[in-house]
C-alpha cells in the first residue's frame, strides 16, 4: 500500500489528499451533529444544543474541511507557485468560514437571550420586546464589525495590501476628516439606531401612527425602520425620523388601549335602555379585557345628542374589533326597538294654505312636520 501511494501521479495524490480532508471534515461534522441531535431528542421546548445545531451546523461543516485541508496542504506535491496560490486561497476561505462561525455564535447567544427572557403573560410583553429590539440591533452592529474585520484580515494577508494599508495609515488625519464629512449621514443613522435601541422610543411589534399610517414595527435595521400597515403594505422610514419628528406610540407603556364609539341620536332616545344593552354586549364579548366600559351623553347640538361608549381591550387589534362590534350591535338594537330615536329634523310651518281647486284657505299655524334627516 505504501509503495502504491508513493507511485501515484502527483495530480492523483493531490486529489486524494483533498478528498480525505473534505471527507474527514464532513465526517467529524456528521458525528458531532448525530450526538447533538440525540441529546436534543431528550429535551422538549428550547434547547441550547438545538440552537447550536441550527445556527452553527452549516458554518462548522464549511470550517472543519477547510481547516483540515489547510493542514494537509504541505503534503501535496505541487509547484511552489501553485502551492502559494492554494495556500492563500485556503487561508482566505478559512477566514470567511471563521467569520461565518462567529456570526453563528452571535445568533446562538441571541436565541438563548430570547428564550431566557421569553414571558408568555402580557405584563412582561414590554420587557420582552425591549430586550428583543436591543438584541437585534446589537447583533446587526456586531455582524457589520465582523464583516469589516474579515475584509481587513483578508486584505492584510496579501503583501501588496499591507503596503497600501501602511500608506493609508500615514494619511489617516486628512483621510479621517474626509471620511467623516462623507459619511456623516450614515454615522448619524448609526447613532440614531443606537439611541433607539437603548432609549426605546419604539420597539419591535409596537403599534404606532406615523405619516398618517397606523401599523406595527416589523423590523429595525441600522438605517431604516419597516412599519407593517394594517392592509399589509410596508412603510419604510429612515431610522433618524424617529429621533427628529413626532409620532404616536400606542404601546409605549403597555399594549392595552381604550377605544370610543360615538352615536348621534334624537333627544327622545332612552339612554338607560341603551346603556343596559351596551353593558350586556360588553359582558358577552371575549374581546373586552374588563378594565373600562361606560356610556355617557358627552355632547348635544340643536338636533341630536352625542353618546360616547368607552371600551377597553388588551391590544390595538382587539380594540378595533370591539369598537366595530359595539357600534354594529347598538345600531341594530336602536333600529329594532327605538327606530324613532334616530336623528330627525323638525320644522314648524306657519300661515295658511289653499288646497288646489278651492278658494278656501285653511289655517296651519302651529302645525309641526317632522322628517328623518339623511
Amino acid at each position: 500500500m505504501q509503495q502504491l501511494l508513493n507511485n501515484l501521479p502527483p495530480l492523483a495524490w493531490n486529489f486524494l489528499l483533498a478528498a480525505i480532508a473534505v471527507l474527514a471534515g464532513l465526517l467529524i461534522t456528521k458525528i458531532i451533529s448525530f450526538f447533538v441531535r440525540k441529546a436534543c431528542s431528550r429535551t422538549t421546548g428550547f434547547s441550547l444544543l438545538r440552537s447550536v445545531l441550527q445556527k452553527l451546523g452549516r458554518p462548522v461543516s464549511l470550517f472543519l474541511p477547510l481547516l483540515i485541508l489547510d493542514q494537509i496542504l504541505p503534503f501535496m506535491k505541487v509547484d511552489p507557485v501553485v502551492y502559494n496560490f492554494l495556500n492563500k486561497t485556503t487561508d482566505v476561505l478559512l477566514i470567511i468560514a471563521f467569520a461565518a462561525v462567529f456570526m453563528g455564535i452571535i445568533k446562538v447567544l441571541e436565541d438563548y437571550a430570547y428564550h431566557h427572557f421569553k414571558l408568555d403573560d402580557d405584563i412582561h410583553d414590554l420587557k420582552e420586546r425591549k430586550i428583543r429590539t436591543q438584541l437585534v440591533f446589537i447583533r446587526k452592529v456586531i455582524n457589520v464589525l465582523i464583516i469589516i474585520l474579515t475584509v481587513c484580515a483578508i486584505l492584510l494577508s496579501f503583501e501588496s495590501m499591507r503596503k497600501i494599508g501602511a500608506g493609508l495609515l500615514t494619511s489617516v488625519g486628512i483621510g479621517g476628516v474626509i471620511i467623516g464629512f462623507a459619511a456623516q449621514r450614515s454615522l448619524g443613522n448609526l447613532f440614531a439606531g443606537l439611541q433607539i435601541a437603548f432609549t426605546q422610543p419604539i420597539r419591535i411589534d409596537d403599534s404606532i401612527v406615523v405619516e398618517g399610517e397606523s401599523g406595527l414595527v416589523e423590523e429595525i435595521t441600522l438605517t431604516y425602520v419597516v412599519l407593517n400597515i394594517w392592509d399589509q403594505r410596508r412603510l419604510i422610514l429612515p431610522i433618524n425620523y424617529f429621533i427628529e419628528k413626532p409620532f404616536q406610540n400606542h404601546t409605549r407603556k403597555s399594549t392595552e388601549l381604550l377605544g370610543t364609539v360615538f352615536l348621534y341620536l334624537d333627544y327622545t332616545a332612552p339612554v338607560d335602555e341603551i346603556r343596559k344593552e351596551f353593558t350586556r354586549l360588553m359582558e358577552t364579548s371575549p374581546l373586552w379585557d374588563r378594565r373600562a366600559a361606560a356610556i355617557h351623553v358627552t355632547n348635544n347640538t340643536e338636533n341630536t345628542m352625542e353618546l360616547r361608549a368607552l371600551i377597553s381591550a388588551a391590544d390595538g387589534s382587539k380594540a378595533f374589533e370591539l369598537r366595530c362590534y359595539i357600534r354594529e350591535h347598538l345600531l341594530n338594537f336602536i333600529n329594532k326597538h327605538y327606530p324613532d330615536c334616530l336623528p330627525r329634523t323638525r320644522a314648524t310651518v306657519e300661515g295658511e294654505i289653499k288646497p288646489p281647486g278651492t278658494g278656501q284657505e285653511i289655517p296651519v299655524s302651529g302645525l309641526a312636520a317632522t322628517a328623518p334627516s339623511r
